[in-house]
């Protein structure tokens, strides 16, 4: 996490940096809804720095309905396969542990909010085997 912007993640909001599976499943392990933010690399995709801007003004503007968490490079990869999200960087929602449905790339505000709520009010989907 070498960007400012995604430093700001983790110790201005709190969010939590997963980086092993074993992190990822205590997280997702907790009830509630959950929106994990897989940046991609910073260097070589600008969008993944809007998408640090933006992932916490929805959070807000959705009253905190899901928390957030920011996902390391050792889990990215793997992670976007097991969701098929696989362009970045991607805002992948869950119910616990069960996947919800993810946006990928930079949207227009109101295809956010449109989306959001679409995905946070799915039936969870089942896990891929």
């Amino acid at each position: 996490m070498s960007h400012p912007l995604l430093s700001r993640l983790t110790q201005d909001f709190g969010w939590p940096h997963l980086n092993s599976p074993d992190a990822l499943a205590d997280y997702l392990a907790r009830a509630g809804l959950h929106c994990l933010f897989i940046p991609g690399d910073v260097a070589r995709n600008l969008e993944t720095l809007d998408a640090a801007v933006i992932l916490p003004e929805l959070q807000r503007h959705f009253q905190r309905r899901f928390d957030c968490a920011l996902v390391g490079n050792a889990i990215e990869a793997p992670l976007r396969d097991a969701t098929r999200v696989l362009k970045t960087p991607s805002f992948l929602f869950y119910d616990g542990d069960r996947f919800l449905g993810g946006i990928a790339k930079i949207r227009d505000w109101d295809d956010y909010l449109a989306r959001i709520p679409q995905i946070l009010s799915q039936t969870p989907a089942p896990a891929e085997g």
